[in-house]
């Protein structure tokens, strides 16, 4: 899927991300998540700010999405929640920022769409200071035969419609990337992960 078509699929989707973010769905893993975040945020793929509600008030956030729509609907949140907030349209993938950026890097179900994944958490993990936060909120292919099974089925139908791959290993990419996992949760038939992670960069 090229960056164009992605974008279109994600236009599409602008105003149903904001009805989720009206209806605060999935409240209770952001909070918990992104209570963490502190300092410098940078949020890659933001959609329509879903997160917005659950951010703690003394954070400055970056937050980036490659759909024009989705950075519409995010400004809307930004000024709903009084958020300190910088809103750039960009490509992840393609992005530059300087090492050692942010105090936290933030992604929430975002892993799925990326067409190199790999490089974006390779991205994260320069971008974010010495022993800084990368919070992970993702899906992907699960340990349980039957439903990874029906994940495998699906994902080319998925990738078409939603642009969402569903058989990603995201606990492999984040280990192969070399972040540190410091705390995890997983849920749904282990399919979901929230995930709390650091570098080490011996500064």
């Amino acid at each position: 899927m090229t960056s164009q078509n992605g974008m279109r699929i994600f236009d599409r989707q602008a105003k149903t991300y904001e009805k989720r973010r009206k209806k605060l769905q999935m409240a209770g893993e952001r909070s918990r998540l992104l209570r963490h975040a502190a300092g410098k945020v940078l949020e890659v793929s933001v959609g329509a700010g879903n997160n917005f509600p659950f951010y703690p008030s003394a954070v400055h956030v970056t937050a980036v999405d490659f759909s024009p729509k989705m950075i519409e609907k995010a400004k809307e949140a930004a000024a709903e929640f009084a958020m300190d907030c910088e809103l750039l349209v960009s490509d992840v993938e393609s992005l530059e920022f300087p090492e050692n950026s942010f105090d936290t890097v933030v992604s929430t179900l975002s892993l799925c769409a990326y067409q190199k994944p790999e490089v974006v958490l390779g991205k994260m993990k320069a971008w974010v200071k010495d022993r800084g936060n990368i919070l992970l909120f993702e899906h992907g292919i699960s340990t349980n035969p039957t439903y990874s099974w029906f994940q495998n089925r699906l994902d080319g139908l998925s990738v078409k419609l939603i642009g969402c791959h569903q058989n990603r290993d995201i606990l492999e990419m984040v280990n192969d990337a070399g972040i540190e996992i410091v705390h995890l949760e997983r849920m749904m038939i282990n399919s979901v992960f929230l995930i709390r992670g650091t570098v080490r960069k011996g500064l």
